[in-house]
């Protein structure tokens, strides 16, 4: 058994991670200051800590205090048209927070490190699906946040022998089969839910940026994983660190399987019994037409695999959600 540090464990893929660690038989500690975390998503037998991730010192007691073994950071701003408009922000919290919490591993002496990394970094694809040896060319400060922390867990492997794995995340959805947990963001920007609630209420209308795209139905192509399968992938890479003391390695997690913005809509439909309104919109600047993972490496590093993240799956799972909520 380990205990967990998880930062941001008050969020939406925190909150299942918490919950996948607990399944595992590991003890969590989640460290969040609530700014877009939400207290009543952390189970009552594991402590909540309200506090930046990036106060060195006060963290660093707080490791030594409970006896923490690994870390998983997941805490991070994470809005991209957010991080566009302001990208100091994005620096200052995203890499100097990060850069604090590192510095307070490294005091503590906890040497295992579990990164909640994006597809973003990745940039404008040049081959599909992505692997992890593509190149790095992130397109918006949030990206650009990520890969910089990813270069910052090789300084800090190197400095103090920290052993490390990044998870790439592509687009996570979903939520517990039983509506017990799920997505909740304000304001809400995924497709998924957003497709979902205007289905079960009727509105605000979804817009679809854009269906003159070179893909089968016009509109963009994005890989979908369960929220379930993500946090699972967490503890894996906690076992990986466990038999790699002092390693480093990157996966992408990803269902690794195209699925259209109309297929999550026909989807939504299927589900709920209702029609989802959607209206054609203009394409957004910088959407790629297709972004689709490669997961051999996290099949054969982590012994993991996407077994929930078919877009049936993920859709039903966020309409019992939201309809538990309403």
């Amino acid at each position: 058994m380990m205990t967990v540090l998880v930062t941001g464990g008050a969020g939406y893929i925190g909150s299942f991670v918490v919950r996948a660690l607990r399944d595992a038989g590991h003890r969590s500690v989640v460290l969040d200051d609530l700014s877009t975390g939400h207290a009543e998503a952390v189970p009552e037998d594991v402590r909540l800590e309200r506090m930046e991730c990036g106060a060195t010192d006060e963290v660093a007691a707080l490791m030594r205090r409970e006896g923490i073994d690994a870390v998983i950071h997941l805490a991070a701003l994470s809005l991209v048209g957010d991080s566009v408009r302001d990208p100091g922000r994005y620096w200052l919290r995203n890499v100097g927070q990060a850069a604090g919490l590192l510095d307070a591993c490294r005091a503590a002496g906890v040497d295992r490190f579990v990164l909640s990394s994006t597809a973003a970094v990745y940039g404008e694809p040049e081959r599909v699906p992505i692997d992890e040896d593509h190149p790095l060319r992130p397109t918006n400060p949030y990206g650009a946040t990520k890969r910089a922390i990813e270069e910052m867990l090789g300084h800090f492997r190197e400095a103090a022998g920290l052993g490390w794995v990044s998870l790439r995340y592509f687009n996570a959805a979903g939520a517990a089969p039983d509506g017990s947990l799920g997505e909740a963001h304000h304001p809400e920007t995924h497709l998924v839910p957003i497709a979902v609630c205007a289905a079960l209420a009727g509105a605000p209308r979804l817009t679809v940026f854009g269906d003159d795209y070179d893909t089968p139905d016009g509109t963009c192509l994005r890989d979908y994983v369960h929220v379930l399968d993500l946090a699972e992938a967490h503890v894996r890479a906690l076992d990986w660190l466990d038999a790699h003391p002092g390693g480093s390695l990157t996966c992408n997690l990803g269902g690794g399987r195209p699925t259209s913005v109309r297929e999550v809509i026909d989807a939504v439909g299927r589900a709920s019994g209702r029609e989802v309104p959607y209206e054609i919109g203009p394409r957004r600047a910088g959407d790629p037409s297709v972004l689709v993972a490669a997961v051999g490496r996290a099949r054969e590093e982590l012994g993991w695999e996407p077994g929930r993240s078919s877009i049936d799956g993920i859709v039903r799972d966020a309409v019992v959600w939201h309809r538990a909520r309403s």
